[in-house]
């Protein structure tokens, strides 16, 4: 039995966080996990500049309504569902990723939640477990699947190292100079390659 955990945004869909930057002009929204490793204080970041320019759940929820997956995510994804059971562990939050599942005809997520005030404001955020990719992999591993993992950022080393076997999709230069135990890819067709080999050698 395999199942392939996927990371989402940087993987299948684009940074919703670099689509609210690009559509609000501020450089701060731009960063994500592959320039600061630690979740906590990029989510901190953030909710701290949302606060500054009075950005709410909307505003962030129209930037990522604007995204489409990246050229070739939903074929990818649709084919991998043929060879795989396949889940998306990211650490987006499901009020803001509801948009692109849909284009991605609802795979299944285990993601976090948003906590939203009365005035439709981000007042914080509620992590799904600590160390959720990791956690993830374990679970499934613990009810007997093989698990391949791909990701492209400093959060996914855990999963990645985690898993049976584990690639960075075209990760930037300095998660690879970081990590060169963990092996990159740079396409969906090298993804599909690496996963039907590991699903061969587990047959």
């Amino acid at each position: 039995m395999n199942i392939a955990c996927l990371d989402f945004e940087g993987v299948l869909v684009p940074e919703i966080w670099v689509g609210l930057a690009e559509r609000t002009g501020i450089d701060g929204l731009r960063a994500t996990t592959r320039e600061i490793p630690d979740y906590d204080q990029l989510m901190r970041q953030r909710l701290e500049i949302m606060s500054r320019h009075g950005l709410g759940l909307r505003d962030i929820q129209a930037a990522a309504d604007a995204l489409e997956p990246l050229p070739g995510a939903e074929a990818f994804l649709a084919w991998l569902r043929t060879e795989y059971q396949v889940a998306i562990v990211s650490d987006t939050f499901y009020e803001l990723a509801a948009p692109l599942l849909r284009k991605l005809n609802y795979p299944m997520m285990l993601c976090h939640r948003l906590t939203i005030d009365g005035e439709g404001k981000i007042a914080g955020y509620n992590i799904r477990q600590p160390d959720p990719k990791r956690h993830a992999v374990r679970g499934f591993k613990s009810m007997n699947y093989t698990v391949v993992a791909t990701g492209d950022s400093y959060n996914d080393v855990p999963m990645l190292t985690e898993a049976d076997h584990g690639w960075f999709f075209c990760p930037p230069d300095n998660v690879c100079r970081d990590h060169p135990n963990i092996p990159p890819v740079g396409s969906y067709d090298e993804l599909g390659e690496v996963l039907m080999k590991a699903k061969k050698d587990h047959a």
